[in-house]
């Protein structure tokens, strides 16, 4: 097996496997990866983007791609061809990855969340001493969604999307993960400026399918502007949607705000005639998953995300 620098390659030495984790993503989890492939594409066409590729007999058998952040390392794709031994191409495209962010000076984490396709990667992530959390990637069909119709609280106001919230919207994700789980996975909730940068991502970028401000919404007082809680919804295929976040205050959970806020934007999607939707969920955040379930979602993958530090 030979391994190459993404930076010396061009991205058409790597379209056999673009077509083949394009089918994976459509195939198992209903969602376009084309642009995201696009992307990937660009990045190594301008020799920017950081990873590796495993060749076999001169033939692209994986690749893999990360990303520096401050202190942190952030491993964004890994995908090895169902032609070849997925297992030795993914454990020697992980031991390239991981040995280049591990001799960073001043690492102090290396996060991944990568969706497995044919081959289990738990097993090389915790030979190497990662810290695995499980998570859940879960469907609902919205012909099948079951809904309350239940009304928000008194007190309470549902207000659209508006760009003009990033700031606060923000400031309510840093609050709602203090010493939750899924903070100890994505160090960008531990803080607003965190906070901030996953929110460009979601909803400025294309960082999860495209934004859908109309079927995403936030919960204020009555009589204020602050906010209490939030749902964030992309498009990720066609008529198949996302929640990419919903959050609710500590101090208001635990009074059905967030399943009032799904139904929404459940009902957004069904008059926009979507016929799916989709997010993910760590698995020990039970109040959540039970959430999900009443409302119909059924989980259909499950994947790990990591965390090292040294």
């Amino acid at each position: 097996m030979e391994i190459a620098d993404l930076r010396q390659l061009h991205s058409r030495r790597l379209e056999p496997l673009f077509q083949e984790e394009i089918l994976g993503w459509r195939d198992e989890l209903s969602w376009d990866y084309k642009p995201s492939i696009d992307l990937i594409r660009k990045f190594i066409d301008s020799r920017s983007l950081a990873g590796y590729a495993a060749l076999e007999d001169g033939q692209p058998a994986g690749y893999g791609f990360y990303v520096l952040e401050d202190h942190k390392g952030l491993i964004g794709g890994l995908f090895a061809s169902p032609r070849y031994s997925q297992t030795a191409v993914t454990e020697r495209l992980l031991s390239e990855m991981l040995g280049t962010l591990q001799a960073t000076p001043h690492l102090e984490r290396i996060e991944a969340q990568l969706m497995p396709f044919g081959t289990a990667l738990d097993p090389a992530f915790l030979s190497r001493h990662f810290r695995l959390h499980t998570r859940q990637f879960m469907l609902l069909p919205l012909a099948d969604a079951k809904l309350s119709g239940a009304p928000l609280s008194p007190g309470l106001r549902l207000d659209p999307w508006t760009d003009r919230a990033l700031t606060s919207a923000a400031r309510l994700i840093h609050l709602s993960y203090v010493d939750h789980v899924d903070a100890q996975i994505n160090d960008q909730y531990r803080s607003e400026a965190g906070g901030l940068r996953f929110l460009r991502n979601i909803v400025l970028l294309p960082g999860c399918g495209q934004f859908l401000p109309e079927a995403s919404f936030l919960v204020r007082p009555a009589t204020g502007d602050g906010l209490v809680a939030m749902v964030l919804t992309s498009q990720v295929a066609e008529g198949v949607g996302h929640t990419t976040q919903i959050c609710v205050l500590p101090g208001h959970q635990g009074h059905s705000i967030g399943r009032q806020l799904m139904e929404h934007s459940i009902a957004a999607l069904r008059r926009r005639n979507f016929k799916s939707l989709s997010l993910t969920v760590t698995s020990v955040n039970t109040r959540a998953v039970e959430l999900y379930e009443h409302l119909g979602f059924s989980t259909i993958k499950e994947f790990a995300a990591g965390v090292w530090q040294p």
